[in-house]
């Protein structure tokens, strides 16, 4: 057996794996439009925000129908022109796989369990396609013991929504804010605050708020890490 000692100064981001969630109506569908050259697996009726773009997209309405979605990113000819591969959402994914489990056995905990080991195999094979991988998720709301507000990703069972961290290089939080003068801004937080859960492993190259242009943000992480 041959080992081969690599060194982390050569990985680079030639391809960018990102989960970004938000409220409803944020424009977590709409962000799609602004990756390259992508193609769209959705199990969301929100497409009509994107219509203008005329995007390819194939529809998700089960496990299985997500499976053969995966094979053809991975051995169809017609996939190659694709530079990017968005998952709209994988709460909603996570919930019609739930509804299937749930179909099959009285026992709850099962049922989680069994999706959550489908959802975490499917995350991590999408995840490692050799395209940019942008997914995205409904927003969670909690309250600690000290009532402060905390955001993240949701997903059913808190395990898998636990594991989520560890599946992406990149997680951000899509908010809306407004100024003192009343101005509406969208923007992307790339890093985590005492109430928002986010992630960057860019090595610096994005500020903690992004505009809300994933085009922009590839580029900005593949040319941060070349240099650094």
């Amino acid at each position: 057996m041959s080992i081969f000692v690599k060194k982390t100064s050569a990985v680079l981001a030639d391809h960018v794996k990102m989960l970004v969630y938000g409220a409803p109506g944020v424009g977590k569908t709409t962000l799609i439009a602004t990756l390259p050259s992508p193609i769209i697996l959705s199990a969301e009726a929100g497409l009509l925000s994107i219509a203008g773009a005329d995007l390819p997209y194939i529809e998700i309405a089960d496990i299985g129908s997500l499976e053969e979605a995966y094979a053809w990113l991975m051995g169809s000819k017609e996939a190659e022109q694709f530079e990017s591969v968005a998952l709209d959402s994988i709460s909603e994914i996570a919930e019609i796989c739930l509804a299937d489990e749930m179909t099959k056995t009285k026992d709850g905990r099962k049922a989680y369990g069994e999706m959550g080991i489908k959802m975490n195999t499917m995350l991590r094979k999408f995840r490692d396609l050799p395209v940019h991988v942008y997914m995205s998720a409904k927003m969670e709301r909690a309250q600690d013991e000290s009532g402060r507000m905390l955001y993240g990703p949701m997903m059913p069972g808190g395990k898998l929504a636990n594991q989520l961290p560890y599946l992406f290089d990149e997680i951000f939080a899509y908010r809306v804010t407004t100024s003192a003068s009343g101005e509406v801004m969208r923007w992307l937080q790339t890093q985590p605050d005492e109430s928002w859960s986010a992630k960057d492993r860019s090595r610096g190259a994005l500020d903690v708020g992004e505009w809300p242009n994933l085009g922009d943000i590839i580029e900005k992480i593949k040319g941060g890490m070349a240099n650094a």
